[in-house]
């Protein structure tokens, strides 16, 4: 076997205490084999069953014992048989022992892979470990365990044992799951072996690893605390995102007959002046061109190697600091680990020494990186501490990536500590929103986590194996309904929420819920879809489209939507201001100039107070309120004061905006604020 395969053998408990989640192990299985055709289609798989009436082994047939263990395939290359196989799985009439089937299992690979042979020895035991196990004829059952678990680690052989317990039928007794698990775990202890409990069919999907990655380094070097000391380090991947698998473009042109085809499909790529133009241009008359304002400034190759960063391969601490000053959302790509060079004692023993001080101190570590020779860019980012609590395995960093003040976004939203009192909830409907939350919670006590990252696969990886599959028996094939499984990944649980419906609806009640119309595409929300006089629509939204209407200031045809544009604008600080500004001159404009009772007028200054309410700037409305209504006494308009005092239109108080000068009860007064100079030049 090659380095970078692997030899895996499927140990399967289908006895009758399995039978209710044999369908769920199918499907796990069947899509284990799906992505080995696709990434590792050299690896080879072995299935064994235990728990049948019949028994059927090579250890069996040469020196007797082991029954009820049956080997369904020997260990060969990967293939769509044996991913028709996993999916009919017998079910067995015996409750298995798995100590008989693991030394089966080991038994194979032995014979199979002599000691010599590189590549990857591995064994999947899947069962509820609820059935009694046989004693040894000889010691007890731990020491039977021991001695399979050095020989499997002398062989190089890994185990992973995944239990199901959501399901048992019968009275399974509880001395005999504790002894089963009392003996998995010595496995884990003398051998290079794990193991996973799961209760869910999603859980069961996930602890089943589908795809081997081999761990590669990032980056092999020192760590420079200063000029004259270094630590010897090995840099990992620890979190990457999973992809879909490259598609590759094919050619159907080759003749039938021609069977070394290779279907190939190659692109070139033809630089013209004009479409029109017949000459080529050639790669040499090429350079790559910058805009620059209205200019193109051309760049060539030598120019843009000479402009890159030249960095020095390594790590360089620049300092500690506290935990709380980097906040989560600055973390960026992907996460990778620290460990020191496993062949150098004094690296494990500073690294180990350093990371349990920043724990102890609650600080982490700002480091300069540079992964290779020749890389354009720099990287700083925080080193976590990540003390180990397994005595074999050493102590590490977790390395996050931190941004640069150029990749940071800031979006100047108002504080909810500024909004008035009656825009937050009251003690009623934060208790109703609590429970909301408390049912709702995923890791309920005595119970599995639900969507555990480790446990959880990604559905759209899934589906697309799945669907892969199909058309590789028919070019025809259908896509197939969403299985129920991954359904519980981007859906609600519909038991949780019918249990708990008294919950929801207690929610609901406490809350006016309306519907949220769908918006238009390249549309933007701004405060509302009525103008700001209507007494009905105060607090609803309006769709304004963003690339066809680039408001920047207050016009007389529509001024209310023109405000609402600006006010919001969130490119720059200053659009609120200006937009207040403008709004003040054109409601000064609108009284100066009216002949009827100035509904217009009204209607924008109540958009302006609710504006000013949005954007917490309370002094530039009552200002301008008092300015106003001296300003219609001096013109003597008494038929807009008549209609300005009829809508009740007050200053903004403290309750709406804390920065107010004006108390609740002096809301009505115009003349409570000192009066300063209204509109700006």
């Amino acid at each position: 076997m090659a380095r970078n395969r692997e030899g895996l053998v499927l140990l399967i408990d289908v006895g009758p205490a399995m039978h209710s989640v044999l369908p769920d192990v199918e499907k796990a299985c069947s899509l284990l084999l799906q992505k080995k055709l696709i990434y590792n289609k050299y690896d080879e798989v072995g299935i064994v069953v235990f728990g049948t009436e019949e028994t059927g082994n090579e250890l069996a047939r040469e020196i007797g014992g082991y029954e009820h263990v049956t080997v369904l395939r020997n260990i060969r290359v990967v293939d769509e048989v044996v991913a028709e196989h996993v999916k009919q799985l017998p079910r067995g009439t015996v409750a298995g022992d798995f100590l008989d089937a693991v030394i089966v299992e080991m038994d194979m690979l032995i014979k199979m892979y002599s000691a010599g042979q590189k590549g990857k020895k591995r064994m999947c035991l899947i069962t509820n470990a609820a059935c009694p196990t046989k004693d040894p004829f000889e010691g007890t059952k731990d020491d039977q365990v021991s001695t399979i678990a050095t020989k499997m680690a002398a062989e190089g052989i890994k185990m992973e044992s995944i239990v199901m317990r959501s399901n048992l039928i019968g009275d399974a007794h509880e001395k005999v799951i504790e002894e089963n698990d009392h003996l998995l775990n010595l496995f884990s202890s003398n051998a290079i072996a794990k193991t996973v409990n799961v209760e869910s069919p999603l859980s069961l999907l996930g602890s089943l690893k589908t795809r081997r990655v081999a761990p590669v380094t990032l980056f092999r070097g020192d760590l420079e605390i200063n000029p004259t000391m270094k630590i010897k380090v090995w840099v990992y991947k620890k979190v990457a995102e999973e992809r879909l698998s490259t598609l590759q473009l094919y050619s159907d042109k080759a003749p039938p007959t021609d069977k070394f085809a290779k279907h190939e499909v190659k692109i070139d790529y033809d630089y013209k002046v004009t479409a029109e133009s017949t000459q080529v241009i050639a790669p040499e008359e090429r350079v790559k061109g910058f805009r620059y304002g209205p200019q193109v400034i051309p760049i060539s190759p030598d120019e843009i190697e000479t402009l890159k960063f030249k960095t020095d391969k390594g790590m360089k601490l620049l300092g500690f600091t506290e935990a709380s000053n980097i906040l989560r959302h600055y973390y960026m790509k992907d996460v990778n680990i620290v460990v020191p060079d496993p062949s150098k004692e004094k690296s494990v023993l500073a690294v180990s020494a350093i990371a349990r001080e920043m724990k102890e101190t609650n600080k982490v570590a700002i480091v300069r990186c540079v992964w290779r020779n020749g890389q354009d860019n720099v990287v700083v980012g925080v080193l976590t501490p990540n003390v180990s609590e397994r005595e074999d395995t050493p102590d590490s960093f977790y390395f996050n990536v931190l941004p640069f003040a150029e990749d940071v976004r800031e979006f100047p939203f108002p504080s909810f500590n500024k909004l008035p009192s009656s825009w937050k909830p009251d003690e009623q409907q934060q208790a109703v929103a609590d429970n909301l939350v408390k049912m709702l919670d995923l890791a309920p006590s005595a119970k599995e986590e639900v969507l555990l990252p480790d446990l959880t696969p990604n559905p759209v990886l899934q589906r697309f194996y799945e669907y892969l599959e199909l058309k590789s028996k028919s070019t025809d094939a259908a896509l197939p309904p969403m299985d129920e499984t991954f359904k519980r990944i981007m859906e609600q649980d519909p038991e949780l929420s019918s249990n708990n419906k008294s919950i929801m609806d207690a929610f609901r009640g406490s809350f006016e819920v309306k519907e949220n119309p769908k918006l238009k595409k390249a549309s933007k929300r701004l405060l509302r879809d009525k103008p700001s006089g209507s007494d009905d629509e105060d607090n609803r939204m309006i769709t304004y489209d963003a690339n066809k209407h680039k408001i920047d200031i207050v016009g007389d045809a529509n001024p209310i939507q023109d405000f609402e544009a600006m006010i919001s604008r969130r490119d720059n600080h200053d659009w609120a201001i200006k937009a207040i500004t403008q709004m003040k001159k054109r409601i000064v404009k609108l009284v100066e100039n009216c002949t009827d009772e100035g509904d217009k007028a009204l209607e924008c200054v109540l958009a302006l107070r609710k504006g000013c309410v949005l954007e917490q700037e309370p002094k530039q409305f009552n200002e301008f309120l008092n300015h106003l209504f001296e300003l219609c006494q001096e013109r003597k308009l008494s038929h807009f004061l008549k209609h300005f005092t009829s809508k009740k239109i007050t200053l903004i108080p403290k309750s709406e905006a804390p920065d107010s000068d004006v108390v609740d009860e002096n809301a009505d007064d115009y003349f409570t604020v000192k009066q300063e100079p209204m509109l700006e030049s």
